[in-house]
């Protein structure tokens, strides 16, 4: 891949072009956006499996999972501040920094880990309080109680994954990534039903699936960037147990206002799937095939964003300001083209999809199948803003913007994208529609919000020396 060099000296050697940019952003974003959908494909083969127990076991596994994830992903995006700056520090020839990042990164990790697991612990009176029914709280623990430990490997995981795409090594990230959804999938399949002889787990069954299958990715991760010659001299586990204090915190600064803003955008979906707990479990398990469906498209702009966050932070740390305009651009101009796409195929063929999800043939998924289907056409309405949010997002945080962005997200998603769901979920009576026009309310104020805020980099001295 032609891109930046240990030294930086790549982006001062030769001008960026549009078509450069174009290909060095595919080289690397092209295994990180399979990745993703990889990894989503872990969690829809959750979904799929879980779905042939039944509605109730789906709607149950859902409401855990949205709880889970609000924190889960929060700590993927404090942890992900491993990527930019190692991206900056390769785009300065700084390798000692790589160093440094990376092995806090896994102390971060670690302790976020360990403050998330006793929380998620308390799943059902938690979800019983938020008033969940006794029956779904339930079988939310058992699920929970088995899937909690994935913390840990999880998001060490995120770190090495960081510190691989900043180097350009987003290929082994898909190989392992693959790996893992076939390990899931007969995991699922084995512990779930109690096929050839296994004990029939159920939820609990695809818990401990879902927690094996991420200690198996981590371990494979560790040990390729041990073995590999080319990371071997990085030595990320030399004298691990010695504190960088000045580091660690560092890390903190930059990664808690990103960890926070993605909290607080898992945080309105997990509102909008407890808000759906209150409508009845068809509702619950309609919301879980849609946001689904939209999740898997989101997966192609959320790897192409690790991607620009790492041009982006390559160009900005090697001086470039031309770079940094090319890689967020184009990313931008990917984006939209692709989500498009997503938004003419959940119009045209809402049925069809979440057909793959709840059978059509069992009477007593009927319910659940129309209301999916129109939760899905008004998903396609956002599918633009959503892609457009999640790139504008990425573009800033590899010029170290992320403060502005989290009050934008929390504004977005909490003061204008909640209240409208529940006006138009409960005072208007529209039910759940209404809660998803309030989600694409939200993405659409932070979308627009932060695109501007990138065009206005310069004006904003978001480009410290660059300015000139």
């Amino acid at each position: 891949m032609a891109i930046i060099n240990e030294t930086g000296a790549a982006l001062h050697a030769a001008p960026v072009t549009w078509r450069g940019e174009l290909a060095s952003l595919f080289a690397l974003a092209w295994p990180l956006v399979i990745a993703q959908l990889a990894q989503m494909a872990l969690f829809t083969t959750d979904v799929i499996m879980v779905g042939w127990l039944g509605p109730q076991y789906l709607a149950a596994s859902t409401l855990a999972t949205a709880f889970f994830n609000m924190l889960l992903i929060g700590g993927f995006g404090l942890v992900g501040a491993v990527a930019p700056m190692v991206a900056q520090a390769i785009g300065a020839g700084d390798v000692k920094s790589v160093r440094r990042t990376v092995r806090q990164g896994l102390w971060v990790a670690i302790a976020l880990a360990a403050l998330v697991v006793p929380l998620v612990w308390q799943i059902r009176p938690i979800l019983h309080t938020l008033g969940q029914s006794e029956e779904l709280s339930a079988l939310a623990e058992t699920f929970m109680h088995s899937a909690a430990w994935l913390a840990f490997p999880a998001l060490m995981l995120i770190v090495l994954r960081s510190f691989l795409a900043a180097k350009g090594s987003s290929r082994v990230i898909l190989v392992i990534t693959v790996t893992g959804v076939f390990v899931n999938a007969v995991g699922d399949y084995l512990l779930i039903f109690g096929n050839f002889g296994f004990p029939r787990l159920e939820l609990r069954g695809a818990g401990i699936s879902t927690t094996t299958v991420n200690v198996v990715m981590f371990l494979l991760t560790l040990g390729y960037v041990l073995l590999n010659r080319k990371y071997r001299r990085y030595h990320i586990l030399a004298r691990f147990w010695v504190p960088d204090w000045q580091r660690f915190f560092q890390l903190l600064r930059l990664g808690a206002p990103i960890g926070l803003m993605v909290m607080s955008e898992i945080g309105i979906f997990t509102v909008a799937s407890l808000l759906m707990g209150l409508l009845g479990t068809d509702q619950v398990a309609a919301h879980a095939v849609a946001l689904q469906c939209a999740a898997l498209a989101f997966m192609v702009p959320l790897g192409l964003s690790q991607a620009t966050t790492v041009r982006v932070g390559r160009a900005f740390g090697a001086g470039s300001a031309e770079g940094i305009r090319k890689a967020g651009w184009t990313s931008f101009g990917l984006t939209m083209v692709f989500m498009a796409s997503t938004c003419l195929l959940f119009v045209l063929f809402p049925h069809r999809l979440v057909a793959f999800f709840l059978d059509p043939a069992n009477p007593k998924n009927a319910a659940a199948l129309g209301f999916a289907a129109t939760y899905l056409g008004v998903a396609a309405l956002f599918q633009l803003v959503d892609g457009a949010q999640v790139i504008a997002a990425a573009t800033l945080r590899g010029l170290s913007d992320t403060a502005v962005p989290m009050f934008v997200a929390i504004i977005g998603y909490w003061v204008l994208g909640l209240p409208i769901a529940y006006f138009c979920g409960f005072v208007l009576g529209w039910q759940g529609v209404g809660i998803w026009l309030g989600l694409a309310a939200g993405l659409a104020f932070v979308a627009v919000v932060l695109t501007t805020r990138f065009a206005l980099r310069g004006r904003l001295r978001l480009l410290g020396d660059l300015q000139a």
